[in-house]
């Protein structure tokens, strides 16, 4: 696999992409988080859910690690920011 291609301001879409999927997760009445989950276990959980509930397209198990989950949550993030949000200029 190519190296995945880093988004403009990813580490602002990873957050606001954790920020987006645990509301998400909660509202579906699928998880309550713990303020003692650490953020790599939120990130797992929520890329796991969008995948059981086809939200997000699976990456082969083999690439699964927290930078890729986290690329994938922060690009399935930024497709629903409008093209003028300033995390997408």
């Amino acid at each position: 696999m190519g190296k995945t291609k880093k988004l403009k301001h990813e580490h602002e879409l990873e957050k606001a992409a954790l920020l987006a999927g645990m509301k998400y997760g909660e509202e579906r009445g699928a998880v309550v988080f713990e303020a003692t989950d650490s953020q790599a276990e939120r990130f797992e959980y929520i890329y796991r859910l969008l995948v059981h509930d086809k939200v997000i397209q699976p990456l082969p198990e083999d690439q699964v690690s927290q930078k890729t989950m986290r690329h994938r949550l922060a690009l399935w993030y930024a497709k629903t920011l409008p093209k003028d949000h300033p995390l997408m200029k």
